[in-house]
């Protein structure tokens, strides 16, 4: 039986007839190969930030993947977006972050910016001429968005915004930041705000190395005594915390479930390519065990996140299931490639095997959009009172039935062991 890598690269093992998705993942296939594979040994080695491969795929138009169509985007929908972000994260989990976290910078200007903010930055984005970001985390207050301290402060027809922002997907590349400060008392006291980056006073910390994700920055974003118009106000004042938690949600989670979906497929490959070369291991059944297991993990994720896409573009409420594809993806990325690191004994902590650079990119996919914790948390809120907070699927619903209809759960994606 062919394992996953032999699927993906035969001919005539692309994507079934009926995946409207078929041309894009072809597409950002051989992009993927061609293009970012031969970049990752410099990429691992130099772990410094990898901009001239993110500036090609932002004119590529993948940023604007969801953006409308009368702003220039591909509007191609969330399914689109989880196959692309998939893809490039089976050869770079690096690069399949780095353009999910500006697919994600889109969201508060498509949610809640104006007429005019969108007409001046979607179509900039949509032709990657701007990279935009979100820069919502602090130090101090994690996932707790409410604990924000940053602060805008009026001043006639300006705001004066201080404070620091942590781990900003892209802050070292990004030109268009998404800011939440606090301008008041209590959950109505943020406001989100867009920020270019050759502002006055806004300032960025050296890069530093990571555990993983090596060549994507995610950085801190200072702010110190930053004036911007009115007009770069997203949302009415006090709408910040809706602004966050609408992008994380309807975005954020499924965007990096993706990725963990990608370095999930690889690690599968991977381990199924390593024990087959070596006949003596196969015959072992605790590590037979450790392939089927991690090809269970694989096509449960898939079920969970393409699912979870596939409602949200049909514009069915579908929180509680982007909530749950990202805490499925996550927790069987981190199972699945410790079990790989197992299986490769000593030799999955050399350097020329990507096996130890899968379990590193692993563990940088749990904290953002909220950590796995958080997830249950919010799933337990939802169970435990039903209908106590409307749900942001159903807020910022775009049915697209015309695009998803025929779309089942993980079509199109690389098939799972037991499919031949």
């Amino acid at each position: 039986m062919p394992d996953l890598q032999e699927l993906h690269a035969a001919p005539g093992a692309e994507a079934p007839e009926h995946d409207p998705h078929q041309d894009l993942r072809a597409t950002v296939r051989a992009f993927a190969q061609s293009e970012i594979a031969p970049r990752i040994p410099h990429m691992e080695a130099a772990d410094t930030i990898e901009d001239g491969l993110v500036t090609e795929m932002a004119r590529m138009g993948w940023i604007g993947v969801t953006i409308p169509a009368g702003h220039g985007g591909m509007d191609a929908g969330h399914t689109a977006k989880t196959v692309l972000t998939e893809e490039l994260s089976y050869v770079s989990a690096a690069m399949g972050a780095a353009v999910q976290a500006s697919v994600l910078g889109t969201a508060m200007i498509d949610h809640f910016g104006t007429a005019e903010q969108k007409r001046t930055w979607l179509p900039a984005i949509a032709d990657g001429s701007v990279l935009p970001t979100i820069a919502v985390t602090e130090e101090d207050s994690g996932g707790h968005v409410l604990s924000t301290a940053s602060t805008g402060r009026r001043s006639k027809r300006h705001w004066v915004l201080t404070g620091r922002k942590v781990y900003v997907g892209n802050s070292h590349i990004g030109r268009l930041h998404g800011v939440v400060v606090r301008t008041g008392e209590g959950a109505r006291g943020l406001t989100a705000f867009l920020v270019e980056a050759d502002r006055d006073g806004v300032h960025l910390a050296p890069h530093t190395p990571r555990i993983g994700l090596r060549g994507f920055s995610f950085g801190e974003l200072l702010l110190d005594s930053v004036r911007v118009p009115d007009s770069h106000r997203i949302g009415e004042v006090g709408d910040g915390l809706d602004v966050a938690y609408s992008s994380s949600v309807l975005y954020g989670r499924l965007n990096l479930a993706a990725v963990a979906l990608g370095i999930l497929a690889a690690t599968h490959d991977q381990v199924t390519r390593y024990v087959r070369g070596r006949p003596r291991i196969a015959r072992e059944s605790v590590v037979r065990g450790r392939v089927g297991e991690i090809g269970v993990l694989l096509h449960l994720s898939r079920l969970a996140v393409h699912d979870a896409a596939r409602r949200l573009d049909l514009g069915l409420p579908c929180d509680a299931d982007l909530m749950a594809a990202k805490y499925q993806a996550v927790q069987a990325v981190l199972r699945a490639t410790g079990l790989g690191m197992k299986t490769h004994g000593a030799a999955g902590l050399l350097a020329d095997l990507p096996m130890e650079r899968y379990r590193r990119d692993a563990h940088c996919i749990d904290p953002p959009a909220g950590t796995s914790d958080i997830q249950l948390h919010r799933l337990a809120e939802m169970a435990l009172a039903p209908g106590a907070r409307p749900q942001w699927s159903v807020r910022f619903a775009r049915p697209r039935p015309d695009r998803t209809l025929t779309q089942q759960p993980g079509s199109g994606a690389r098939q799972c062991p037991s499919h031949p």
